[in-house]
């Protein structure tokens, strides 16, 4: 099966998606023939590429495309979107020319979806569509855009993408219901979760230093290792930790993002609240086993649209989640069903609260939500959901 990949950004690019891609490519290309159309490395990448029209590297089964997109920074908005557009401007006629079987896209820029149902309509092609973020609802939900004239084309145009796709994958439970509220058939929408590498995290080598950093002098470590975007109920989350600023109750939060300038000043001067930058891959064993439990923040109305992947490696570490998210999100009803989680409502400070010093006053039921994610975890093998992964798209191939 030849396979097109379109997305824009692809290693040495560091993004979620780029990461992902990788992946991706490399649990197909054992089988079958990938074709990867990015664009030039611009998410903080490790290196940089001059200029090209399109440059091309292939290795064995796997040939790489990189368009002539402009490679400005990601973080000044206007120029990150000329980066969307130029890509776009290059990869769809570029992809006219690549033979293939089935056309895959991912969700960078955001709106990839659709790009990818005109390319494989005009290809004449089988579509499968993998929704890593789902978008315009993820960009009206943080507030980064404001719902008008352009949205509602934005969210027509999507639809008619989700209407055209042979298979839809998404990340969870929770966001199939959304895919479906949209309207598309629930037999096409399959899920294949991120999952675990339950290999290395069998035996992780832990590193004493990272583990003291985190902990400090408190007693209890609650932390969120992640970004720091608008999905989260962070005021929430630093109301609970003023509560507790006495009971020797730490909140950690390692990574960065666009509301972590915000929480640093909202939440001087209280001692129980602290805020590292991220590790190196090779720590993330070290930082997971440092907690006494995680937090996993999702805002009100944000259900289905942000799925962290997280989740996954916190189980094969062993740790219980404090899920301060809504219902019908995986973090809380799977974990309510299987044990490992406490889900609160994302406004409900008073509710976290008491649920945080339950955790605390009992260590025994923390431990016993640990086991439950260890026993959970391998139902979430990283291994097994990328063979689903292969196996949706050669079904599409047939379809």
């Amino acid at each position: 099966m030849r396979v097109l990949l379109l997305n824009q950004y692809f290693p040495p690019d560091t993004s979620a998606t780029a990461k992902m891609a990788e992946t991706v490519v490399a649990a197909l290309s054992p089988r079958h023939q990938v074709t990867v159309l990015c664009g030039r490395p611009s998410y903080d990448p490790t290196e940089r590429r001059p200029w090209r029209l399109w440059q091309s590297e292939q290795a064995l089964n796997v040939k790489i495309v990189r368009l002539g997109s402009t490679a400005y920074p990601r973080f000044r908005m206007p120029r990150r979107i000329l980066n969307y557009l130029t890509y776009v401007a290059v990869a769809v006629p570029a992809s006219l020319l690549e033979p293939c079987d089935v056309v895959l896209a991912m969700t960078d820029p955001p709106f990839q979806g659709i790009v990818g149902a005109f390319v494989a309509l005009l290809k004449r092609k089988p579509y499968v569509y993998n929704i890593r973020d789902l978008y315009p609802d993820m960009a009206l939900g943080g507030s980064l855009v404001e719902p008008g004239f352009l949205t509602g084309i934005w969210e027509r145009l999507h639809r008619w993408a989700l209407r055209r796709a042979t298979r839809v994958i998404v990340l969870g439970e929770d966001m199939r219901a959304r895919i479906v509220a949209k309207g598309v058939e629930r037999s096409r929408v399959s899920v294949a979760r991120d999952g675990a590498d339950l290999v290395s995290q069998s035996v992780p080598q832990l590193d004493a230093e990272v583990i003291r950093l985190i902990r400090g002098n408190f007693r209890f470590v609650l932390l969120h290792a992640g970004n720091l975007g608008f999905y989260g109920a962070w005021d929430t989350l630093l109301a609970a930790a003023r509560a507790l600023s006495d009971e020797g109750v730490g909140f950690v939060f390692v990574g960065d993002g666009a509301e972590r300038k915000r929480l640093e000043a909202a939440a001087a001067g209280m001692g129980n609240v602290r805020f590292l930058d991220f590790f190196p891959p090779s720590k993330i064993p070290s930082v997971l086993a440092a907690a006494d439990a995680h937090l996993i923040t999702i805002k009100q109305g944000l259900e289905g649209v942000v799925v962290p992947s997280k989740m996954y490696g916190i189980l094969a570490a062993g740790k219980p989640i404090v899920a301060l998210a809504p219902a019908a999100t995986d973090a809380v009803a799977l974990g309510a069903q299987q044990g490992f989680s406490r889900g609160v409502a994302p406004e409900d400070a008073a509710g976290l609260v008491a649920e945080l010093r339950r955790l605390v006053r009992t260590p025994e039921e923390a431990a016993q939500m640990g086991h439950a994610a260890r026993v959970a975890a391998p139902a979430y093998d990283r291994v097994a959901e990328l063979q689903k992964f292969v196996q949706i798209l050669e079904e599409a191939r047939l379809a």
